[in-house]
């Protein structure tokens, strides 16, 4: 990357290849945690956890993709299909032009359409049958304990699927939908409290990631996402419940900061196959900065501080590449990258943010809108996941745009906090 605006036109241009490779494939893909949907596996005449185990996690970790060879659907993606429509909708904003690459393209790219699209689509496959406003993978998973069927739905895909249709709304998009956005998505709220069994304790309250999941153990960055979609509702609906229940959650967050300045993925640590792995921890420093975009409040100023200074020294090398966790550098994974992006330009450390996306162009970046999925120490995994590469580098590229862009008007408060 450059500096001043020479940055932010090379990311305009990058941010139109991305959605043009997407939306040229209807936004359909191969996902991360996808393998349950081979047909060769669906069409075994036993049915073992084991063999599902071992088939999913094979085209999982697998060093190419032999997604083609078990036969695996391609597939929307709920959340994928969240951040697209907010890639779209921030491409309409910033009037990023016809998303060609400077090749003529035959008509203008409607941005507007792109993203209203999206959210209908959201709309129409929101999960039935729960209490509230939700949304699945639309992957069946099998965990040890459970597996997971396509309608589950989860707590961080719905978050998204929130933010989405509000920023839409905002916007107008559903001026001619049938329905006002605010409205279908308002009952999120029912789905948090009953189906995910909103708890308040000492430490404020945490909640399920997954209606089917036991609660021995909570996982921190969907209580955290959880928190902030009910401060999006406080911030539409006066009802003063949204905000003290989103506090509460995000009360307990932050009690469970670590000395170091991260967070552990499910408390209790014990319960975690995780550590302080890096895109999770993005997850909850990004709910923080929120909370304070839609509240102007400094609540979580101490935790932000010591959270965005563990984010940026241990979990990011210094030319941008991600770290894993805090201790292990690799595998460099696309999504953290994303994520790094999302956090830091919202921070308004906007140098940081464009090492992190210098990195990842140089390393991930295929060319013609297409990102890699992974790099490992010795190899590049050269897999494109529509969700897990393109929809989140979309996001991302989109989010640094969007706030670079406010910040002509003057420095963010937090880009002095962080450099």
């Amino acid at each position: 990357m450059h500096s001043g605006t020479e940055n932010t036109g090379l990311a305009g241009q990058l941010l139109g290849e991305t959605l043009r490779y997407a939306r040229e494939r209807e936004y359909t893909g191969w996902d991360y945690g996808d393998g349950m949907s081979s047909r060769l596996l669906q069409g075994l005449p036993v049915e073992n956890k084991w063999v599902n185990i071992a088939v999913q996690e094979t085209i999982k970790r697998a060093p190419v993709n032999v997604r083609p060879l078990f036969l695996v659907e391609q597939r929307r993606n709920y959340k994928g299909t969240a951040l697209f429509a907010m890639a779209n909708l921030a491409a309409a904003q910033l009037d990023l032009g016809d998303g060609s690459d400077g090749r003529s393209s035959g008509s203008a790219v409607d941005y507007v359409t792109e993203a209203r699209e999206c959210c209908e689509w959201l709309i129409e496959h929101r999960t039935p049958g729960y209490a509230g406003f939700c949304g699945a993978h639309r992957h069946e998973i099998q965990h040890l304990d459970i597996k997971g069927l396509p309608e589950y739905p989860d707590m961080v895909s719905t978050s998204y699927a929130v933010q989405a249709l509000l920023a839409a709304s905002d916007a107008g998009l559903d001026a001619d939908s049938e329905s006002a956005y605010p409205a279908v998505v308002e009952s999120v709220a029912d789905f948090i409290d009953e189906d995910l069994e909103y708890e308040e304790i000492p430490d404020g309250a945490r909640m399920k990631y997954v209606p089917t999941w036991s609660s021995d153990h909570y996982t921190l960055n969907a209580v955290a996402l959880g928190g902030v979609t009910l401060l999006e509702l406080a911030a539409r609906f006066d009802d003063p419940t949204h905000r003290e229940r989103g506090e509460k959650l995000l009360d307990y967050v932050v009690s469970r900061q670590r000395p170091e300045g991260g967070w552990m993925y499910r408390d209790p640590p014990s319960a975690s196959h995780l550590s302080m792995d890096n895109h999770h921890n993005g997850f909850v420093i990004e709910s923080l900065l929120r909370h304070r975009e839609l509240t102007g409040s400094a609540r979580y100023a101490d935790a932000l501080d010591d959270g965005l200074a563990f984010y940026r020294d241990e979990l990011f090398a210094p030319d941008g590449a991600p770290n894993w966790d805090e201790s292990s550098a690799y595998p460099r994974d696309i999504h953290a990258a994303a994520q790094g992006i999302i956090v830091f330009s919202r921070a308004g450390a906007f140098d940081v943010a464009e090492r992190i996306l210098d990195w990842t162009v140089g390393s991930l970046y295929a060319g013609n809108g297409r990102f890699h999925f992974r790099r490992e120490r010795f190899y590049t995994k050269r897999i494109t996941l529509m969700r897990w590469c393109e929809a989140w580098m979309a996001y991302a590229v989109a989010t640094y745009l969007t706030h670079r862009a406010e910040a002509d008007e003057g420095e963010p408060e937090f880009a002095s906090r962080i450099r």
